[in-house]
């Protein structure tokens, strides 16, 4: 009978460990969700120039009582448009969206709310990206649910659908008006 050498073992006991490892990682609680650095922390600088005529989206906007939306966009991306209709709702439910349009042209981006509607209670331009950088974005559309002491409890990365609005945003504004 032929005996069994130590090594013969470490194959199957590698592959023991991968496929926990692998299981583990599997039962995260969302693994789509971007981490963020700035939740519970209050929400950076904000440095836009006026869109058009509409009301400037300052900082102290973000100081204002109330649980609010701040919301990245731009008129050349198509999941924008997608959850355009998504924001017109709760802007209609009376929840403050602050708008960023980011490294669009104005025309274009006023052009995109004079078409679909504007659910903006002030907005601003983010031509350079500055600001984008400032808070971390990875790109349009993001939305940052922000409480009344102006700090970030939620950062969502991605159009808002309704099923988002119902599993991730809504137990955020929930949580923000705490």
């Amino acid at each position: 009978m032929a005996k069994l050498s130590p090594l013969m073992l470490v194959p199957p006991v590698l592959f023991a460990g991968l496929a926990a490892l692998f299981l583990w990682g599997m039962q995260r609680e969302d693994p789509d969700a971007l981490p963020s650095a700035l939740a519970g922390q209050e929400a950076p600088l904000v440095a836009v120039s006026p869109l058009g005529d509409k009301v400037v989206f300052t900082a102290a906007a973000l100081k204002e009582p109330g649980v609010k939306l701040v919301n990245f966009w731009a008129s050349w991306c198509a999941p924008c448009r997608v959850e355009h209709p998504t924001l017109e709702a709760l802007a209609e439910e009376g929840v403050v969206i602050h708008g960023v349009n980011y490294k669009d042209d104005p025309a274009k981006a006023l052009a995109f709310l004079q078409e679909l509607g504007d659910p903006f209670a002030t907005i601003g331009a983010d031509e350079s990206g500055r600001m984008a950088l400032e808070w971390g974005l990875y790109g349009v559309p993001e939305t940052f649910v922000i409480d009344g002491d102006g700090r970030i409890v939620l950062r969502f990365a991605g159009p808002i659908t309704s099923r988002v609005l119902t599993e991730t945003l809504r137990p955020a504004m929930e949580k923000a008006k705490q």
